[in-house]
């Protein structure tokens, strides 16, 4: 399953520059706004990788973001040669039977993109 978002850089400025950490905090966990901080703030740019890395995954997931998937339920990191890295809640990992997630951001032009690809466990010897 994959899923793709695209994020306004400008939009995500705009939203920094008028409400700060209080916008970060309505998508973003403590640990996830840390790994966004510079010494100057945050790079709008890889806010909005990080806005659209979870929009991707709630559509390859098939939902969009309520009940079923929260912001708060998905959880972005880097690997130690800073590659992104997004994981579920076990629960969810579960409910939705997902094997493993696989995450590419990239921006440019103004823009910030995320694709998200999830691979399914089988169900019960199922193909």
């Amino acid at each position: 399953m994959i899923g793709i978002d695209i994020a306004s850089i400008a939009r995500i400025e705009k939203n920094l520059a008028r409400y700060g950490d209080i916008f970060l905090k309505k998508f973003l966990s403590d640990e996830e706004i840390k790994l966004l901080a510079t010494p100057s703030g945050w790079k709008a740019s890889s806010v909005a990788g990080f806005w659209a890395a979870k929009e991707a995954c709630a559509k390859a997931l098939g939902v969009g973001i309520s009940e079923e998937l929260r912001f708060f339920d998905m959880h972005l990191s880097k690997s130690p040669k800073n590659a992104p890295i997004m994981r579920l809640e076990q629960n969810k990992m579960q409910a939705f039977r997902i094997k493993s997630i696989h995450l590419s951001i990239s921006h440019d032009g103004g823009f910030a993109i995320a694709v998200v690809s999830l691979e399914k466990r089988r169900a019960f010897g199922l193909f």
